[in-house]
Formats: C-alpha cells, structure tokens, sequence
C-alpha cells in the first residue's frame, strides 16, 4: 500500500491534507492520542504523524484505502487489541483501519496509554530518531 503523499511540513499540514473518511479517522486517532498521553511530542516523520517519548513510540498513517495506528511496543498490546498485526522492526505492530471498521474509543485510550506507559518505563536507546 502507498501512503497519501503531500508536501506537509507538520502534522497540522498533513491533517488538512486528509480528505473524507482518512481525515476522520486520522483526526479522531489524534485526539485519543493528545488527550490520554499529552507527554508524547507529535511530529511529522517518515511521512505520517509520529508521537516520541525517548525514540518514536506510536504513528498515524493514512493511505489511500486505510488508516494504519501503529506502536513500536506494538506486540506488547495484542492484550488490549487482537487484531494489532506484528511487522517490522522492535516489537511493532499496527492496526489496520478501513472504512467502518469497528474500533472503540475505550480500546484505542487504553492502547496509546499503556504504549506511552511502556516508553516511560522502558527507554531504548536504539530507538533514538532525530
């Protein structure tokens, strides 16, 4: 799958970037993000939004058929979310969103707070991103 591409420079750029159902999701993902771990730093990186706290520690991603929500520590939340899909680098893994798909606001305040809450406890050093 291709990523939208834009010329965003920010996260506020990339939002208004998103049209339709991505910007729905992307937004609401977002305000989860924000409000239940306000400590994370959002910047835009590799192309999509990323959150930081000692290394990059969870993403938004919006493609032209889906939305991806992904965290590094991902594999250490399939608890919360079965359908988190390990892949890639660390203990990744991402959860696949396409139009109307069913996820609940509970499910993704516990996942970003226990993933902020994995970056607080357990700082790796090889996930250092400047």
């Amino acid at each position: 799958m291709k990523m939208v591409l834009t010329s965003a420079t920010n996260p506020d750029e990339y939002m208004a970037c998103l049209g339709g159902w991505q910007h729905s999701y992307a937004q609401a993902l977002r305000s989860v993000v924000r409000s239940a771990a306000p400590e994370l730093e959002e910047r835009l990186k590799w192309g999509h939004i990323v959150y930081f706290a000692h290394g990059p520690v969870l993403l938004i991603r919006a493609e032209p058929t889906r939305v991806l929500f992904g965290f590094w520590e991902g594999q250490r939340l399939r608890h919360i979310e079965p359908r988190l899909r390990p892949g890639g680098k660390y203990q990744m893994a991402t959860l696949e969103l396409k139009e109307g798909t069913p996820f609940l606001h509970e499910t993704a305040v516990r996942l970003v707070t226990e993933a902020a809450q994995l970056a607080r406890h357990e700082p790796r050093a090889d996930l250092q991103v400047s």
